[in-house]
This record gives structure tokens, C-alpha cells and sequence, in this order.
């Protein structure tokens, strides 16, 4: 189903571009075996991780499904980690927040995007457990961005004053 190794789909990529910008399937549990699903979050992460991100949803990595991943970093902690699946924001805050973006399918590109500060999310764990997550900050920032991806769009479509930048020269994560 998906390795360790996948490649991210980038949008330099022609081909892959069409792909990511192409709404997924929504997800279909009855089509996996609870093994399958442990493996396949684990292998997302797993490529989250490698490249640096706090992020993942599937159709990066190749994958015509509603899933995502996300990992909030924690302070002195083990990180916050989310798997969800048919994601689907049911409200957001009046305040936004504006902060630099960047994203693994989209290579060394950073720009600024404005977001509700706060959402609430619905969708499915991995055992199918309906949930709802109220997520502020950064937490919310990412949210957003991946289901942005499951809807077909790519923060450039947002971002104001794209720049490139090599990755020795920040230190942030991408989504």
C-alpha cells in the first residue's frame, strides 16, 4: 500500500501537480484490515518525519484517500500525533493568525499565509471512533493546510510574498 520510502508528490512535477490538486476519495475502512491501517499511519509518519514535516496527507505521498497525518511539536514532551481520517473542518474563529508556511510538495518555497486562529475538526480515528478536535495555533495552522490538501489546494494558492530558500538557511518545519 504505501512504503517508507515513497516519494512526496511535489508541484514541480506536472503530473504529480494534477494529482494533487484532484479531491480524494473519501475513505473506505471496510477496504482494510486494523493492521493495514497501523502500518499505513506508521509509514506516513514515518515520511513526515524524514522530510522534516509536521504534517502529511495521503494524496502527497500518492494515496487517492481522505487521510491525514500531523505531529504538534511539544515542549520538553513526546509530540502530539493525529491521524484522521475524512477530515472535514465544521467551524472556524473569527481571529486570524498569519504566519510563513512552507510544504513538502512544494520544495525550498516559503510564504505567507493568513488562517483562522481556531477550528474544529471532524473525521475518524483509526478504529473508525467518530472525533471532534477543537485545535488553536499551530495545531489549527496545520489542520487547515492538510485538509487544504484533501480538498485539492496548495498553500501557494494562498501565500503572499513566495520566496525561495534553501533548507540550511531556516530551521522551521513544513506542513
Amino acid at each position: 500500500m504505501l512504503e517508507k520510502n515513497q516519494h512526496i508528490l511535489t508541484v514541480t512535477n506536472k503530473k504529480e501537480e494534477t494529482f494533487l490538486r484532484k479531491r480524494p476519495a473519501d475513505f473506505d475502512f471496510s477496504k482494510y484490515t486494523a493492521k493495514e491501517l497501523r502500518e499505513l499511519i506508521a509509514n506516513m509518519r514515518s515520511i513526515m518525519r524524514s522530510a522534516n514535516g509536521v504534517g502529511l496527507s495521503a494524496n502527497q505521498v500518492g494515496l487517492d484517500m481522505q487521510l491525514f497525518v500531523a505531529e504538534l511539536p511539544q515542549h520538553n514532551r513526546a509530540p502530539k500525533v493525529y491521524a484522521i481520517f475524512n477530515p472535514k473542518i465544521i467551524s472556524t474563529s473569527k481571529e486570524m493568525q498569519t504566519m510563513e508556511e512552507g510544504c513538502l510538495s512544494v520544495p525550498k518555497t516559503y510564504g505567507i499565509v493568513t488562517r483562522p486562529q481556531e477550528v474544529t475538526l471532524t473525521g475518524f480515528d483509526k478504529h473508525q471512533k467518530p472525533l471532534k478536535v477543537k485545535a488553536i495555533g499551530l495545531l489549527a495552522r496545520i489542520f487547515q493546510h492538510e485538509v487544504d490538501h484533501l480538498n485539492g489546494v496548495v498553500f501557494i494558492d494562498k501565500a503572499k510574498n513566495l520566496h525561495q530558500s534553501e533548507p540550511e538557511e531556516t530551521n522551521n518545519d513544513q506542513i
